[in-house]
């Protein structure tokens, strides 16, 4: 079976973009909420969420897809599980609530082990 270069980038834009889709609501909502008064903690978070995504963004979109499906999953979740890494580390900063604190600290726990055995993965693989 031959792979369709652009058509596994694509798929792969697609995946990397559903969060934009998803933070563009967020964003509407947190302009309106600085504009009441919901303080600096908030706008920080915010701000800090949006520049991990960005950063996962930045990082996968001039990567260009191996052809291979295992490597280019386990590459795009690498950094995916980064971005939540990163998220997390924005909540533990601002958030006070204790379940969504607890919360973050399993995520950064848990996505560094799957990092990890990702990176192991990755490792044992050829290139291309």
């Amino acid at each position: 079976m031959t792979i369709d270069r652009r058509a596994a980038h694509s798929a792969a834009l697609a995946i990397i973009a559903a969060p934009l889709l998803w933070a563009a609501p967020s964003l509407a909502q947190g302009a309106s909420q600085s504009a009441t008064g919901q303080g600096a903690a908030a706008q920080g978070a915010t701000a800090g969420y949006h520049a991990a995504m960005e950063k996962m963004n930045r990082e996968t979109a001039g990567e260009a897809p191996s052809g291979n499906a295992d490597r280019d999953f386990a590459s795009m979740m690498a950094k995916h599980h980064q971005a939540a890494i990163d998220m997390a580390r924005v909540e533990l900063e601002h958030g006070r609530d204790p379940e969504m604190r607890k919360m973050a600290e399993e995520v950064i726990q848990k996505q560094q082990q799957e990092i990890s055995h990702l990176r192991t993965w990755l490792s044992r693989q050829p290139a291309r």
